[in-house]
């Protein structure tokens, strides 16, 4: 996968540009994790950013749009490719850094090496 592909939504899957996905569930391959906090949906830096509680209280984490295999609206629900365990080994979240490019960077080497496609 290559790192601009990350932050792209795969074809078909973001079709209805004015739907926002703030609020929805955030579910991985095994189980749902959070609600989806804030999203981009700019082409190439496309992304949504989950806050995780069910994980760790107060938890927040940043997901590539290319990890994101369906939206579905009337169930309110963002399906990722990734597990639970996955997500928790990402860098941290840190609200003043993670638009950075060296935090950016740390995300791309992490979700780079997994199955997102």
């Amino acid at each position: 996968m290559t790192v601009e592909s990350l932050w792209t939504y795969r074809a078909g899957v973001f079709e209805d540009e004015s739907l926002s996905v703030i609020g929805f569930d955030v579910e991985t391959t095994d189980g749902v994790i959070g609600t989806v906090d804030e999203e981009s949906n700019v082409d190439g830096d496309s992304f949504v950013v989950a806050d995780v509680g069910f994980l760790s209280f107060g938890k927040r984490v940043l997901l590539p749009a290319a990890a994101v295999t369906r939206i579905d609206p009337h169930a309110r629900s963002v399906h990722l490719s990734l597990s639970k365990e996955e997500i928790e080994g990402a860098p941290e979240f840190d609200e003043n850094t993670y638009r950075s490019p060296a935090y950016r960077a740390r995300l791309d080497d992490h979700y780079g090496r997994l199955p997102v496609a």
